[in-house]
């Protein structure tokens, strides 16, 4: 595809896909930042070849955060029964999501979204050491099924529709699994890297991806992610769980607004 606004847009969305990489690594939200910018600066291009760009970005960052998060999490052991069986059933509905984009309406789902994001925001405000200790409270079967389930809803979510989901899943992990927001965020980033080869796989196989765009914005989220997963590990729970009300309550004002207009 020819693009000839690509020169003077590429340095602006390195500079977005840079900011997504470093927010999404803490607490997910880096849609807000990259997609925007998108389709802000690619009007001509098509909306699902965009996504399929996106995809190529925050898979890279996704995949540079959760390797990082392994290493620097030791004292903290991941626990990898739950989080894989969440990863697997989270990337084919993720694909399943992709394949019913075109069927379904995304305006139906935003209410929804709208309000589970304010019922984590007030929660989380209002349970001042949410997030602040890691105390696994599911166990064997238990622990699967709540796996599965986190999987089978927001790898179609995120498949899709999106935004919110990495928030969404570090809450169900703190909330549900018992998690500390630092483990919680990198079993989400797990997950995430599953529900984003599903989704590439989509784009990729259906030619809906830019790679002289994707790979120059792809090397920028990667370093991003790197820089956010080091500032959540060094700053711990605490910075992370403000950071995350942060991003949240921005989730809350953009889709408010957007629900607010449709009506």
């Amino acid at each position: 595809m020819s693009l000839p606004d690509l020169p003077p847009t590429l340095p602006w969305l390195c500079l977005a896909a840079l900011g997504a990489g470093l927010v999404d690594s803490m607490v997910g939200g880096g849609s807000l930042i990259q997609l925007p910018a998108l389709l802000l600066l690619l009007p001509k291009v098509p909306v699902p070849t965009l996504l399929g760009t996106g995809k190529v970005a925050s898979l890279a960052g996704t995949a540079v955060s959760a390797a990082r998060y392994l290493r620097g999490l030791r004292g903290v052991p991941i626990r990898w029964r739950a989080v894989a069986v969440t990863a697997v059933v989270a990337g084919c509905f993720a694909l399943l999501g992709a394949r019913a984009v075109s069927g379904l309406s995304k305006e139906l789902v935003k209410p929804l979204v709208l309000a589970l994001l304010v019922l984590m925001a007030a929660y989380t405000f209002w349970r001042k050491d949410f997030g602040s200790l890691h105390a696994p409270r599911l166990h064997g079967r238990a622990e699967l099924l709540a796996g599965t389930a986190l999987g089978v809803s927001l790898g179609f979510y995120d498949g899709f529709f999106g935004p919110g989901s990495g928030s969404l899943l570090l809450f169900a992990f703190v909330g549900l699994f018992g998690y500390d927001f630092v483990a919680a965020s990198a079993s989400a980033k797990i997950v995430n890297v599953a529900t984003n080869v599903a989704g590439l796989s989509y784009f990729v196989a259906t030619r809906q991806v830019l790679p002289e765009i994707a790979l120059p914005m792809a090397a920028c989220n990667a370093l991003g992610s790197g820089l956010g997963t080091q500032l959540a590990l060094r700053y711990g729970t605490g910075f992370v769980r403000v950071l995350f009300l942060g991003v949240v309550s921005v989730f809350i004002g953009k889709l408010g607004w957007e629900v607010w207009r449709a009506a």
